[in-house]
């Protein structure tokens, strides 16, 4: 079994390709490479979800991620917990651990797990990977409190707002979402709004949503 980018079942699992292409991406400290199955090197982020499933959500090099990752690699973030949900290659939880933060990585994809590792490694840092499904994180909500939970580009489905909605609050008191106005996203952030105190910036077609979760 494979696992949706809201952190539900699906029936297809996409095991790890044996190509990759290596991406090189600039932060405000230095350099991030990471590797990324070819299969989906040549698949633009800017489509509808509609493309799916021509390559599994984990695997496409999302511009929110790049955003979010460099918003990150400004920060010090030493000493400080982090949790990435939907980490998809885990490009802004190896930025944090850049940063000097200790950092788990969760995605409902457990084949994702393995490249972010691996990425980890081929930038010098420790992540922790861990298979979370949002409707059921009681697991991952234990190992808490965060100092900082991350998500990028994961608003497609209306089902998740609810589930977001009630696990952010549960992890962290800050929350850092990336967003590029996704099908969701309009709905999430106006209940989002109603609860707590949102700061958004600009990073091109990305916009970084700051949250204060408590």
């Amino acid at each position: 079994m494979g696992r949706a980018r809201d952190g539900s079942l699906t029936s297809d699992s996409h095991p790890l390709p044996e190509e990759f292409v290596t991406h090189t991406i600039e932060l405000p400290s230095g350099e991030l490479r990471v590797l990324q199955p070819a299969e989906a090197a040549e698949i633009p982020d800017d489509h509808q979800v509609e493309w799916a499933p021509l390559a599994p959500y984990w695997s496409v090099l999302w511009r929110s991620g790049v955003a979010l990752a460099r918003e990150l690699g400004s920060e010090d973030l030493r000493g400080k917990r982090v949790v990435e949900l939907g980490c998809g290659l885990g490009v802004p939880s190896i930025a944090a651990a850049l940063g000097g933060a200790e950092v788990i990585a969760t995605d409902g994809d457990i084949d994702a797990l393995g490249l972010v590792a691996r990425n980890a490694e081929a930038n010098g840092v420790e992540v922790e990977t861990a298979a979370v499904d949002w409707a059921d994180p009681d697991e991952l909500v234990e190992r808490g409190p965060f100092d900082l939970v991350l998500a990028s580009d994961i608003l497609y489905e209306r089902p998740s707002i609810a589930l977001l909605l009630k696990l952010l609050p549960r992890l962290a008191t800050v929350g850092w979402i990336a967003d590029p106005g996704r099908p969701a996203a309009g709905a999430f952030f106006e209940q989002a709004e109603a609860r707590w105190k949102i700061e958004a910036r600009e990073r091109g077609v990305v916009r970084i949503y700051r949250i204060k979760l408590a």
